[in-house]
């Protein structure tokens, strides 16, 4: 590998960090917002060229979206830091070693998990609060989103890896190709095709296959630093244990997010009907394009912390986390004036109906009281789940998911109705960021220490 290889990670622990965390993150928050973006664009399709019913149907199959991306996350941020962590070791053979592990369990996880909820969707999707308006457009689109499952899965974590391993741009490429499919196919397959909310889900699923079969030719070719050796792909206990253990963070994190949507969705419908879930799939859907941009600084602050944490070099280390800081608050800043100043502007992108607007707008301000603080508390749990500090980044991920916003969606809409359901999520942010802050003190007085 020569040192001057832009691609090699060596680069990771002798570049300037302002510099590495540019070069990182703009690809992946290229990678993330583009994504999120089209998950707006597909949400305005359904919406205007099918119906709010359908916005409605669609807000119901997020708890299987977190549901997936929690077992997904289980092995792809779980490996992807793992391999930063051994790259800082110069353990080339032991991050191979992780990838084939990788790829059998994406493999193992993302069928059975399709199988599963193939086999229940109906039920669980009630158990999701379907109503028998909804329950139609949900079940169309989580069938074939379910068929596809696995190459989401091999597509997601094999692509954290090649960004770990030193190819952001290419990782952002690989994310960029899957969008740009996915927008091409969706208008025509709902607008032109008539395949309504199917269409979406049919175009999501051939941009997933497009994406995942790019990743594959990237491990395939050995002059690749990282890649498929033959041998490499047996199951050993050790590293299974340690991908889950890093991995158990965003498993949790998203495991919670999916009781969390379940919890509001079954509360919107006692409070607020289906107008209500739908005006919580488009809030949803603006929030989640501004915490994706956090989640690309966090993409990218992941590789150079965990390689520098490998390599003790901690100055490094911490220099990165307080920029990302920095990106990260800069960012839930903006979306958070943008939220206050045109609400209505933004539902009605989505919808034509006067109340589902209404709804929409009201709901934007309040979810999104407390915004800049967000970025801090979303960054932090991160950041120690990228240097293997487990057990500190599965509490911070329970912390608002469990301790705090569950408690809170069962006694703020007694009190409060509707509002109180919308007024969850901020209380929740204010209360979880002030803790997470005294985490973060203790922890640094025992990373100083051992510099």
């Amino acid at each position: 590998m020569h040192q001057n290889d832009k691609g090699a990670p060596n680069q990771l622990g002798t570049e300037r960090i302002k510099k590495l965390l540019i070069e990182y993150s703009v690809p992946a928050i290229v990678a993330m917002s583009v994504t999120s973006i089209y998950n707006i664009i597909d949400s305005i399709f359904i919406g205007q060229g099918v119906g709010p019913m359908a916005i409605a149907g669609l807000a119901i199959t997020f708890p299987f979206m977190n549901l997936g991306a929690a077992f997904g996350s289980l092995v792809g941020a779980g490996a992807s830091t793992m391999v930063s962590i051994y790259l800082g070791r110069k353990d080339r053979d032991g991050a191979i070693r992780i990838l084939g592990n990788a790829f059998v369990m994406n493999l193992t996880v993302g069928l059975t998990f399709a199988i599963s909820m193939l086999l229940f969707l109906d039920p669980i999707l009630r158990l999701f609060g379907a109503s028998d308006q909804t329950l139609p457009y949900a079940r169309s689109f989580m069938q074939i989103i379910l068929a596809g499952n696995v190459f989401n899965h091999m597509f997601i974590g094999l692509n954290n890896i090649i960004r770990a391993s030193g190819y952001p741009k290419k990782a952002m490429l690989m994310s960029l190709l899957t969008v740009g499919v996915n927008l091409a196919l969706a208008p025509i397959f709902i607008f032109i095709f008539h395949w309504g909310i199917r269409g979406a889900a049919t175009a999501t699923v051939v941009a997933q296959i497009t994406g995942c079969c790019w990743v594959l030719t990237h491990y395939i070719n050995p002059k690749n630093y990282i890649h498929f050796r033959k041998g490499y792909f047996a199951l050993k206990k050790k590293i299974i244990g340690d991908i889950f253990s890093i991995g158990m963070s965003p498993f949790l994190l998203n495991l919670c997010s999916c009781v969390i949507v379940i919890i509001m969705n079954k509360s919107f419908m006692s409070y607020g009907g289906d107008m209500a879930v739908g005006a919580f799939g488009i809030t949803n859907r603006i929030l989640m394009l501004f915490i994706m941009v956090v989640f690309g600084f966090n993409m990218a602050m992941q590789p150079i912390a965990g390689y520098n944490f490998g390599a003790k070099l901690y100055d490094r280390m911490l220099h990165v986390y307080k920029l990302t800081v920095i990106a990260g608050t800069t960012t839930t800043t903006i979306g958070f004036i943008i939220a206050q100043l045109i609400p209505h502007s933004i539902a009605r992108a989505f919808t034509s109906n006067p109340q589902l607007i209404d709804i929409a707008a009201h709901a934007l301000r309040i979810n999104m009281a407390i915004f800049p603080i967000v970025g801090f508390q979303i960054v932090t749990s991160s950041f120690f789940q990228s240097v293997g500090m487990a057990k500190t980044a599965i509490f911070l991920s329970l912390l608002r998911q469990v301790l705090v916003m569950i408690p809170a969606l069962f006694i703020l809409p007694r009190l409060f109705g509707l509002y109180g359901i919308w007024a969850a999520g901020p209380t929740s942010d204010l209360i979880a960021s002030i803790i997470t802050f005294a985490v973060l003190q203790m922890q640094m007085q025992k990373i100083k220490r051992n510099r």
